[in-house]
């Protein structure tokens, strides 16, 4: 096989001595047209991102049309960068081609922060966040707080924004791309957003019931004079005894409105019941607004977050200023934020700070690789994550401010201690805050814009998420879903098997069933385990010295070096230590600390955490029990990748030219194993219509992934990337003398 630099046989491309002896003539003409290559590459790119089908499943790649880095750290862009600022710009020139559009694509940036911000802001930033504060030593709760936010929390928000912005895929084909082995944890993900959004939206139908209650000229909760209160209920104000102490005989009225009027309580799992039609007619109307929001992809959903996004704002703020002026409010500040420095020893405290993190953040479930991979591929994404997550955790802090200082009003009016009325998850947004606002002047306003507030709080969260797992299947499936309406059918078919599995929790029992899947599906464990391995996956299959490489060519500059010790090494260590730690002290779940689950209850929920969780190592266990060979042959993959050698020889007519770019670089493969990327750029010099412009056709790769020298175009340069089909394919080694490699090629 003949080599490009010296035109000899047997040499490696890499190592051709030629290519030094390159002519100063070539290499000044290579830089006087180095400005319109750079352009040309970008729109390759962009061919490349669009993930144009080939002939089957296992038969994608992509060509990665900038310059190979040749020692994994000399490869490094300064920020004044002049190209790379203009494609961070919205004026980006490079234009997609027609398959990107069918795809879609974030009109501008602040489509994509408002989403981000519609998903990662929600309920567990007014409900969970102000109690754990609260619980857990007040002020000296955001220590451990801060310092998870910082080793894990953004680390891993990060990751997950660029995997999807650097391959352009959703949530499972994003994992795919970086490290085969690992497509199961795209999969388990996907399981895990569909329990999440299964039972999340039972919020929304909750909130719509009670917002529709507001329009009467007395709350409901705030009298025992409806049908269905009892003899023991008592109005909003707490019979006390003359000891201060709760009666345990009687219920108040708004605890008697949420167990009888809104869930028709039952007295356990075992007696579901029937369904409460209000309650369902909520839930449909709920499932109705997600699938519109998003229906026509980002074209909708980018527009919907300029509302859902910000308007919980408004009404946050509203809410805040009319609880600090509160009589009470400052009590209900100082509990909220009084510090105990001795809850930093409760190990209970720490987990409390990570299970928050990973809650808030919406991690794990394969909406933030979605919503990165509508981004345009040279998007700041690095900034974009630290803005967005100090956003979040500022949102907490501050939300935990509208809530005490009303809780605190109310503990003032029935004088008791806050300790006393403070709740946490549904107990503070159905129960608590709606005794506080029964007793403000015009509770009928500040109901209801508390209750706005919960619907667009959990609206966003629920349809942005619905929008990733969407997203992942079509990128799954491209030459299916992305033709005609099928993607609309999909959405909706996504939207009404999830409306029919929700039925089970607008029963009189259907409480039971939310908790089962709040506390064992959609949190703990699965999230634990999910993020461990996406650390594991890019700091140590994929390698974090390659994944820096990939982002600096995103975003042009290199960031900080801590992500990488994070993802090697702090982020896993941190979530291994919490799962532990949680699976020694793990209860099993009980209702309101007095109904205890039956043993087939339990048995439900571990089956829904471990059916997300055990999708990643069995996929793993199949993929090496799919690939021919021993365990020491597929070790022994060590430096080596499967691809398919193609021999380049020179076409009548055109000049094939070795430019200076030419280098190797090793590259991962499956499970750890390294694999050898050679690639080549060529400039092509005919005397005939040497004016032509590039274009897809003339992309030096023919439909059978072959390199047709035949189909350069004039000054024109490219670069063609070898990637692993393993575990997909036999094993051979690439050989030695090798020209150039191509594999998987799908775009031209």
């Amino acid at each position: 096989m003949r080599c490009f630099g010296c035109g000899q046989e047997g040499h490696l491309v890499h190592s051709c001595p030629g290519k030094a002896q390159e002519p100063a003539g070539e290499a000044a003409q290579g830089k006087e047209g180095e400005s319109q290559a750079d352009s040309e590459r970008e729109q390759l790119r962009s061919l490349s991102q669009a993930g144009l089908e080939g002939e089957g499943e296992g038969e994608q790649a992509e060509m990665n049309i900038d310059e190979l880095i040749t020692d994994g750290e000399n490869k490094m862009e300064p920020p004044s960068n002049t190209e790379k600022t203009l494609m961070a710009d919205d004026s980006n020139r490079n234009h997609a081609p027609e398959k990107s559009d069918k795809r879609g694509q974030w009109a501008n940036k602040m489509e994509f922060i408002l989403a981000i911000v519609g998903e990662i802001i929600g309920l567990g930033n007014v409900w969970r966040f102000p109690y754990l504060c609260f619980k857990n030593g007040g002020g000296v709760f955001l220590v451990p707080y801060v310092l998870i936010l910082f080793t894990c929390g953004i680390p891993t928000f990060f990751l997950e924004i660029s995997l999807g912005q650097m391959s352009g895929q959703g949530g499972i084909t994003c994992w795919k791309k970086v490290c085969p082995i690992f497509e199961g944890l795209g999969y388990g993900s996907q399981v895990l957003a569909i329990y999440t959004m299964i039972y999340y939206i039972i919020i929304l139908a909750w909130a719509f019931l009670y917002l529709f209650s507001t329009f009467n000229t007395v709350l409901p909760w705030a009298s025992c004079n409806n049908t269905w209160n009892t003899e023991d209920c008592v109005d909003y104000q707490l019979n006390y005894s003359s000891n201060g102490h709760i009666s345990q005989n009687l219920t108040s009225s708004v605890e008697e409105f949420w167990q009888r009027r809104v869930l028709g309580l039952s007295a356990g799992l075992e007696e579901m019941g029937g369904i409460r039609w209000d309650l369902a007619g909520c839930l449909l109307l709920s499932w109705i607004v997600c699938y519109f929001c998003i229906w026509k992809g980002v074209k909708t959903s980018g527009k919907v977050v300029y509302f859902t996004a910000t308007f919980p704002y408004v009404m946050m703020f509203a809410l805040l200023i009319r609880g600090v002026t509160l009589p009470g409010a400052r009590d209900g500040v100082r509990f909220y934020l009084s510090p105990d420095a001795t809850r930093l020893a409760d190990p209970q405290v720490w987990m409390d700070a990570g299970s928050q993190i990973l809650f808030s953040y919406a991690v794990c479930l394969g909406c933030l690789p979605a919503l990165g991979s509508y981004n345009k591929y040279n998007n700041n994404c690095y900034k974009d994550a630290f803005c967005l997550c100090l956003l979040n955790s500022a949102t907490s802090f501050v939300s935990g401010f509208a809530v005490f200082s009303v809780l605190g009003f109310m503990s003032y009016e029935l004088g008791v201690d806050i300790a006393t009325v403070a709740e946490s998850g549904p107990g503070l947004a159905f129960i608590a805050y709606p005794r506080a606002v029964a007793m403000m002047p015009l509770p009928q306003l500040w109901a209801a814009f508390f209750f706005i507030m919960i619907i667009f709080l959990g609206l966003d969260s629920q349809f942005v998420c619905l929008e990733g797992l969407v997203t992942s299947i079509s990128d799954t499936y491209p030459s299916f879903f992305l033709t005609g309406h099928r993607r609309k059918l999909l959405l909706l078919v996504i939207c009404a098997v999830s409306f029919l599995i929700g039925l089970c929790m607008v029963t009189e029992g259907g409480l039971y069933v939310f908790q089962l899947f709040d506390y064992y599906a959609c949190s703990g464990i699965p999230l634990i385990v999910f993020a461990i391995l996406e650390a594991v996956c890019i700091g140590w299959a994929y390698g974090t010295d390659r994944y820096y490489n990939n982002i600096t060519d995103m975003i042009g500059y290199r960031p900080a070096s801590y992500m990488k010790y994070c993802w090697r090494f702090i982020t896993p260590c941190i979530f291994t230590g919490i799962l532990i730690f949680f699976m020694v002290r793990f209860t099993p779940l009980r209702y309101n600390n007095s109904y205890q689950y039956p043993w087939w209850g339990h048995a439900l929920g571990l089956f829904l955490a471990f059916s997300s969780v055990l999708i990643a190592p069995l996929w793993c266990l199949y993929s090496l029990a799919v690939t021919p060979g021993t365990l020491r042959q597929l070790l022994a993959l060590q430096g080596r990748v499967v691809v398919e050698v193609v021999e380049v020889e020179e076409v009548e007519g055109a000049k094939l030219n070795p430019r200076e770019e030419e280098e190797e670089e090793i590259i991962s493969g499956v499970g750890g194993h390294a694999g050898r990327q050679v690639a080549k750029n060529f400039q092509a010099e005919q005397p005939i219509d040497s004016q032509a412009s590039p274009t897809a056709s003339d992309c030096p790769i023919n439909s059978n992934g072959k390199f047709a020298p035949d189909r350069l175009v004039p000054t024109s340069t490219y670069s063609v990337d070898v990637i692993p089909k393993w575990p997909h394919v036999p094993l051979p080694v690439i050989p030695e003398t090798a020209g150039v490699a191509t594999a998987q090629v799908q775009v031209c």
